[in-house]
């Protein structure tokens, strides 16, 4: 079983980043979705070879990737910060991208909304966000295993 921490729409938020790193440490992955990567960045000086970053909308430099496509324990798994397939009118975009890809699951940020859906054979997780100003924080934990997965949004205070 892999342990995978996503995260997303930081916006500088150290001090709720850093109350995480008991969770990151015994995590076998961390994905940070953008906004900021800067912050993705920092957790990946401090876990050098379990962090994947992507870039957000807000993200300059831009430090990750676009998007990526990756298998883990046999689930295929497509992460994107979500801005480009416009996923503040409707998750379809997405959810198609993902399909083609075939990916199971399809990983999104931007929103600040944590949420778990699933269109057609996808199942699309956004962690919510983690930015000092949300009323709630939260990020997701998924657990993958032999070709099966299982998510937990997760909040904190």
């Amino acid at each position: 079983m892999k342990s995978i921490i996503v995260i997303s729409d930081t916006h500088g938020n150290r001090a709720d980043i850093e109350k995480l790193y008991p969770v990151f440490s015994e995590s076998d992955l961390i994905i940070h979705l953008g906004d900021t990567s800067s912050d993705g960045a920092r957790i990946r000086s401090a876990f050098p070879g379990k962090v994947i970053l992507l870039n957000g909308n807000c993200d300059i430099p831009r430090l990750g990737e676009d998007e990526i496509l990756l298998t883990e324990e046999g689930v295929k798994i497509f992460a994107c910060h979500g801005d480009r397939y416009g996923v503040k009118r409707g998750n379809e975009r997405l959810a198609q991208k993902a399909a083609e890809s075939g990916a199971e699951i399809a990983l999104y940020g931007h929103t600040h909304r944590a949420t778990e859906e699933t269109h057609g054979k996808v199942t699309l997780f956004n962690p919510g966000t983690l930015s000092r100003y949300a009323a709630q924080k939260s990020y997701l934990y998924l657990a993958v295993y032999d070709g099966k997965f299982t998510g937990k949004i997760v909040e904190i205070s």
